[in-house]
């Protein structure tokens, strides 16, 4: 029986363009891991034992089982890591857990390349295995105006670094890979809904896993001051106000499209208030506190 996934299956039923076509059948590759040693150990046993023991060591509120999104930090292991940890806890104890078929990951656009949202729809590979593309999800979500492009992707970290995690905890899972460029509230609202339309069509068990640091290169308190704020804003699922807020003090915060789609999606699915479960900065580890990067993990539910 062909899957699902198959270049000749997401012609016939997605009714793509011959160009289109041809174009996904190229790029149905794994994309190969770019950032190992840098953000994270490429050694194989090094880097599992790291992601073990970080998530082991992460305490997440019971509330947790009925989350529908999630947030997590994108920097190197030994500033964020302990607080992505917390994500990936969560995203454990999901009490749907074992009923969820994908994963979509969104993350920010650092480099300037690519689309202003680009999807992938290559497999991508970490020192710990090949996580799949769930290609008919990400073909559909590609169909509602959003373009499939790869090259955004090809030196971007913000979706890199949270999937040695996902190694760990959902081996087996399927993935969609999302990167921002164009962070608007508009940008935001069309990949939310696009994202909807496909998981109602195709009656998919999907969360959003959106990747994003918080405030940069500010004193630790200006920053947990102007986060704050952001924080209480998604608290209430009020995206209009984390939005406004983000613009208005000038929050450097790097996902605020990613994150803004995962509470819109959150909502649609029911989901009522966000929880944090860890903030913390790059001054725990530096010393330095007066500039830091802020991280944190959050949950919609």
């Amino acid at each position: 029986m062909r899957q699902k996934q198959d270049p000749e299956f997401l012609k016939n039923n997605l009714r793509i363009s011959a160009h289109e076509y041809v174009k996904i059948h190229m790029i149905i590759m794994a994309r190969k891991y770019k950032f190992a040693d840098i953000f994270y150990p490429k050694n194989k046993v090094l880097l599992e034992n790291t992601v073990n023991t970080l998530i082991a060591d992460a305490v997440v509120d019971p509330a947790v089982a009925n989350a529908y999104s999630y947030v997590s930090p994108h920097a190197g292991y030994i500033y964020s890591g302990s607080v992505a940890a917390c994500t990936y806890k969560a995203l454990s104890q999901n009490k749907h857990f074992s009923n969820i078929d994908t994963i979509i990951i969104i993350g920010p656009n650092h480099t300037g390349n690519g689309e202003d949202i680009s999807v992938s729809m290559q497999d991508w590979e970490t020192p710990l295995g090949i996580l799949k593309n769930n290609t008919t999800l990400s073909g559909l979500i590609a169909a509602n105006g959003i373009k499939v492009d790869e090259s955004a992707h090809s030196d971007e970290h913000s979706i890199e670094v949270q999937l040695p995690f996902l190694n760990i905890i959902a081996p087996t899972k399927k993935f969609c890979f999302i990167c921002m460029l164009d962070q608007s509230e508009e940008s935001s609202i069309k990949l939310a809904n696009s994202i909807i339309s496909a998981v109602r069509k195709l009656n998919s068990n999907a969360v959003i896993v959106a990747s994003s640091d918080f405030d940069h290169y500010e004193s630790r308190s200006e920053a947990a001051r102007k986060d704050s704020l952001l924080i209480k804003s998604l608290s209430r699922l009020d995206y209009e106000s984390f939005n406004r807020s983000a613009v208005e003090l000038n929050d450097s915060a790097c996902g605020i499209g990613p994150i803004m789609a995962a509470l819109l999606f959150s909502k649609s699915m029911g989901a009522i208030k966000s929880l944090l479960l860890r903030y913390s900065d790059s001054g725990s580890v530096t010393k330095d506190y007066s500039s830091v990067v802020a991280y944190a993990s959050l949950v919609f539910i």
